[in-house]
């Protein structure tokens, strides 16, 4: 592919349109976010009860400041 697209004749011969149609050949293998599959037959497994994160935080949960 680089030998082709570096041979002046296509060189003058591709537009813009054509270039921007090649970019996906030279992208489409990159899978920058991972993979996430989804499973619409599973429930996940979430229970009400358990604390994944803490409380947000309140001036209760400080300790009185101390004058002296």
């Amino acid at each position: 592919m680089q030998q082709v697209l570096a041979d002046p004749k296509w060189a003058d011969t591709l537009t813009g349109a054509d270039r921007r149609a090649l970019s996906p050949l030279f992208w489409t293998h990159l899978n920058l976010y991972g993979r996430f599959e989804l499973d619409m037959n599973r429930r996940l497994n979430l229970d009400p009860t358990a604390r994944t994160m803490p409380s947000p935080h309140t001036p209760a949960d400080e300790p009185a400041a101390v004058s002296g």
